[in-house]
């Protein structure tokens, strides 16, 4: 069973910014699509950005466009979201995901996802 681990989280003030990694547990793992959502508390888990694996195209919420930038390093298999013009509404949990099929897919939804990290907490402060 491939897993996920996010790193990067951690407490910023407004303005600032946090780099997001994941790394999937096996290098050669057949991704399609990868993806990071977030949950603040109280609230339902939503989308934040996509990548498609062997395009590079990129999926982003409203939110977040302009601020944040997903990549991709097919080599080690790690996704990375960086964040930057943190603004306290950005805190909450982030959430790595993944697909290896392309059948149905839809970045922004929760279940086009088979594979889920624990999550890394972002603290933004005002």
């Amino acid at each position: 069973q491939v897993q996920l681990v996010e790193s990067g989280g951690g407490l910023v003030q407004a303005g600032g910014s946090l780099r997001l990694s994941c790394a999937a547990s096996e290098r050669t793992f057949n991704w399609r699509f990868m993806g990071w959502f977030r949950q603040a508390p109280g609230k339902e888990r939503e989308f934040v950005s996509a990548i498609s694996w062997s395009t590079g195209y990129t999926y982003y919420a409203d939110s977040v466009k302009g601020r944040f930038t997903i990549s991709r390093d097919n080599a080690r298999n790690t996704v990375v979201l960086q964040m930057n013009s943190l603004k306290p509404e950005d805190t909450a949990v982030y959430y790595c995901a993944g697909r290896n099929s392309v059948i149905g897919y839809s970045a922004p939804r929760p279940s086009s996802y088979d594979y889920w990290g624990q999550g890394t907490q972002v603290t933004v402060s005002s």
